[in-house]
């Protein structure tokens, strides 16, 4: 579509711009078009309370993180007025909206004198609503998603329920129960799926589980709710859970009321469809932020991606593109990232499981490494994983689970994927390296590294989903770590040979095809190199014996064996 909004659409008292929706996507629309039109008349509807404020840090004030509520709205009408000359409207709703008058329809909310006011432009931002499934009993349950929510749960943390549970493993469900459990109340997460975060793959999403458990908070995978009571939360498999407080975070859906009212096409799934510039099926209407369809960076189809950063993005540009200004589309990587206690989960790009899913070729590499160099106080290890396109090397999507350091890594990869730079490249990248803060090999250099062995075959590798059929093909499986880390634990069946003992001992292996595993897969990576050097028929366990152990685990359903 082309920008229709021309000198013959715009009043002779100048444009005529309507927002309907704030924080993220909405305010930085209306912000951005205020900083390029000075004449421009800009109105912003929003339903509730607060028209500007941070919804990603609900959670912590429901916690007691955030101690002031005042710390959570950036901005108010007055000082939108004030700075910006924006007409903000709070609790006002739009009820009608007339695309061949170009008008609206608005009221206060809950009812009151009707008012219809005229556009150029119409931007919609109306967010996501809280799914809510026929669940007997689901009235009692409490949503977070804006502040009045945050300041309902504020009050019920205040009444010091005996317990809580929180429906749905999620990014707000394991922020949620988190804070719930800092502030006192024993807490357990429902999940209908067998694993928390969908978004990773489950080997993954194992490790954010075992942190959970380890604090306390009771995971219940595999669970489905059948209905809620005054007192309980009550499950497919009969378990009664006590819950003196419920909140829901199953998940969100695109909000596409208004578009309906406007008659707009919807895309595929499900999210108000918009071009390159943000332009509905009406030229003279933009839609932005998580109630919009996003095109996806990995394939290039359309997808749902809820995060504040992209709505702002997208209202920046939608503002552009008002003003007359030349556009460029960016696709979506739905990086995302959340805080688990002491620890740390993020992704970028597509899962193992989605690629998978699309019948999508792909390799992925695995490690372990520390924050920073070990001879530093304060290193902490993390859980990478890289996947990439086996004919050319390019990143489809990293996930990171750890402590300190994982947000730096999984920016560092999806500014890569942005940027068009392969796997094998990130061993070229020059990052920034001292004791306290990387090693001289960066964790991401060291994934490049990897991911250029594997397209170069230097040495064959093995996931831990084929450890079973392999060994019961007839390979051996050889465990190269010390002594005492194999008495530790190791995969049943497996043999310990040290590396350092492996060239006197390698007759041990004559004729027979090894399957080598180390902790974390670098030392078998040495191990495959030089068995196969000396024409044993090899591949190394890709991630060793942690990937392996988290396997294990995810397989099991559970993360008891993980907790620290």
């Amino acid at each position: 579509m082309t920008n229709d909004l021309d000198q013959r659409d715009v009043s002779e008292s100048g444009r005529r711009v309507i927002v309907v929706g704030g924080v993220a996507g909405g305010m930085s629309a209306a912000t951005r078009l205020r900083r390029l039109d000075e004449s421009a008349t800009i109105t912003v509807i929003e339903r509730s309370g607060h028209v500007s404020y941070a919804n990603c840090g609900l959670p912590y004030f429901v916690g007691g993180v955030i101690e002031d509520e005042a710390d959570l709205l950036l901005q108010t009408p007055e000082r939108l007025y004030d700075r910006f000359r924006l007409d903000v409207r709070v609790d006002t709703e739009v009820i009608a909206i007339e695309p061949s008058s170009r008008t609206v329809t608005v009221q206060p909310t809950g009812g009151g004198v009707q008012e219809q006011l005229a556009y150029d432009a119409l931007v919609l931002s109306p967010g996501a609503l809280p799914v809510r499934p026929p669940i007997e009993g689901f009235d009692r349950v409490r949503v977070l998603r804006t502040v009045e929510d945050a300041e309902r749960l504020v009050g019920d943390v205040a009444a010091a329920p005996s317990t809580a549970v929180v429906i749905g493993g999620g990014f707000i469900g394991i922020e949620t129960a988190e804070n719930l459990s800092a502030a006192g109340i024993p807490t357990t997460i429902v999940e209908a799926a067998h694993q928390l975060l969908p978004p990773l793959d489950p080997e993954m999403a194992v490790l954010v589980e075992a942190e959970l458990l380890a604090h306390g908070i009771r995971v219940l995978t595999g669970s489905a709710v059948t209905s809620v009571t005054d007192s309980s939360v009550l499950l497919a498999d009969g378990t009664d859970l006590p819950a003196g407080l419920v909140v829901g975070s199953i998940g969100v859906r695109p909000d596409t009321r208004l578009a309906a009212m406007a008659d707009l096409a919807i895309g595929p799934n499900g999210g108000i469809a918009v071009d390159a510039d943000g332009q509905t099926s009406d030229p003279h209407i933009y839609a932005v932020g998580d109630a919009v369809e996003k095109v996806d960076s990995v394939d290039g189809g359309s997808s749902l991606v809820t995060l504040a950063n992209v709505a702002n993005r997208q209202g920046r540009r939608v503002a552009d593109h008002i003003a007359g200004r030349t556009v460029t589309a960016s696709a979506s990587l739905g990086t995302a990232i959340v805080k688990v206690f002491d620890r740390t989960a993020a992704m970028t790009g597509w899962s193992e499981a989605r690629l998978r899913a699309a019948g999508r070729a792909y390799r992925v590499v695995r490690s372990h490494p520390m924050s920073h160099a070990t001879y530093y106080p304060g290193a902490e290890q993390m859980s990478l994983k890289l996947l990439f396109n086996p004919a050319d090397g390019t990143i489809l999507g990293a996930q990171a689970v750890g402590g300190s350091g994982v947000d730096k890594r999984i920016d560092i990869i999806a500014t890569a994927m942005a940027v068009g730079i392969s796997a094998p490249d990130l061993a070229d990248l020059e990052l920034a390296y001292a004791p306290p803060f990387s090693s001289a090999k960066d964790p991401v250099n060291m994934l490049g590294y990897m991911a250029e062995n594997v397209l170069a075959d230097d040495s064959g590798s093995a996931e831990a989903d084929e450890v079973e059929h392999l060994v019961g093909d007839g390979w051996v499986l050889v465990d190269v770590r010390t002594t005492a880390e194999h008495a530790a634990g190791a995969i049943e069946g497996s043999t310990n040979i040290p590396l350092d003992e492996l060239r006197e001992r390698v007759g041990e292996l004559a004729d027979r095809r090894a399957l080598v595993y180390c902790q974390v897969g670098q030392r078998g990576h040495t191990a495959a190199a030089l068995l196969g050097e000396l024409g044993i028929d090899v591949r190394n366990l890709d991630g060793g014996w942690l990937s392996w152990r988290a396997h294990a685990a995810a397989g099991a359903a559970g993360a008891a064996s993980l907790v620290r």
